[in-house]
């Protein structure tokens, strides 16, 4: 296995306590703050606002985690306007736009070592591929949902001011992040600093930061991620990981990419990570930010692709857009979205490395 019990519950213990610090940031009005603030930025338009509802979710996937954007940001985005555009922008940037730092997904954080890179490389890297992809997202909702954002979008009365201890914390583990920190070290000493805060001005509770820590699913990704570790180490494993190719050229670069789409959804995009990035790695680090263009990206095709799908139907996807749905913009989009970032990946990485 790529990953022993110690390194997985590391990253695991990452996404515990980057779940609190985000629900201690909505328990500041962080969230809330930011929501109102799109809505009376687009001033009526509802293209402007959704090109807002996009920025908003890609810039919280990537600093704050993609379980942060389907999770808290859902809910905001649809009280500014309850259409299936807007929520659709806020599961679809959660996986497009965890591309871009090593610390916006689980799945970057497995791969993120075998890359060779470090954080600020990593993110040099990903950035044109993370630019193109919440562009294309953009492009794709916006005709997709046309008819729709012809109707003018509600403007809110007022908007509060964006609060700055929050803000500031979370800028502070960024920086503490890129310095080399092992993630689960900042991303804790910021969770307990806001969940403090949050505790000593009673705007939230003990049971409600333990109920956003999640550690039942925390528990489960742990052992989903063993039990495909484990099949990883079987003969089944390594005729998956043959079926990789093992070149960095642009054709092999979109083969690995579309494999690890396929992968994510039929297994999920963690899972599929562990199984395929042994592979990966042996190729070179340009094939293993491919697989992670598969897993995140790719991740749209299909509801199971990633937790976070499930995680949004139950934050209010649910209530504006159908599984059909989701399943049809995801088939129609997704995988020439994964061939596009992937060349956008070939063409950078071959200019800067």
């Amino acid at each position: 296995m790529t990953h022993d019990l110690g390194s997985l519950a590391e990253i695991i213990g990452f996404l515990v306590a980057m779940t609190v610090l985000a629900q201690a940031c909505a328990d500041e009005g962080l969230f809330t703050s930011l929501g109102a603030r799109v809505a009376r930025g687009a001033r009526g338009s509802s293209r402007r606002l959704l090109a807002y509802a996009v920025g908003v979710a890609a810039i919280v996937t990537a600093t704050l985690s993609l379980d942060a954007t389907v999770v808290l940001l859902t809910p905001v985005l649809l009280a500014a306007s309850a259409r299936r555009s807007y929520a659709f922008a806020s599961v679809r940037l959660a996986n497009s736009g965890s591309t871009l730092l090593p610390v916006s997904n689980l799945t970057n954080l497995l791969a993120f070592a075998s890359t060779g890179l470090t954080f600020f490389g990593f993110t040099w890297a990903m950035l044109p591929v993370w630019i193109v992809a919440v562009v294309a997202e953009y492009l794709v909702l916006r005709l997709w949902f046309r008819d729709e954002l012809r109707e003018a979008s509600p403007v809110p009365d007022e908007a509060q001011p964006v609060p700055l201890v929050p803000v500031t914390v979370v800028v502070l583990v960024l920086v503490a992040l890129g310095s080399g920190l092992t993630p689960w070290i900042p991303a804790t000493v910021g969770a307990i600093v806001l969940g403090v805060r949050a505790l000593a001005r009673r705007i939230s509770t003990w049971r409600e930061l333990l109920d956003a820590a999640n550690l039942p699913l925390a528990a489960v990704i742990m052992a989903w991620a063993f039990a495909v570790g484990w099949i990883g180490s079987t003969s089944l494993g390594d005729r998956l990981t043959d079926a990789l190719p093992s070149g960095h050229g642009l054709g092999s670069l979109v083969a690995v990419a579309l494999i690890a789409m396929v992968a994510a959804n039929v297994v999920n995009n963690l899972p599929a990570t562990l199984l395929l990035l042994p592979a990966a790695e042996a190729a070179g680090p340009a094939a293993v930010l491919a697989l992670l263009i598969g897993v995140n990206v790719g991740a749209n095709l299909t509801l199971i692709g990633s937790v976070a799908n499930i995680l949004w139907r139950k934050s209010g996807g649910k209530a504006v857009s159908s599984v059909r749905e989701f399943h049809a913009i995801g088939i129609a989009t997704t995988p020439v979205l994964v061939v596009v970032c992937t060349v956008v990946l070939w063409a950078w990485t071959s200019l800067i490395w």
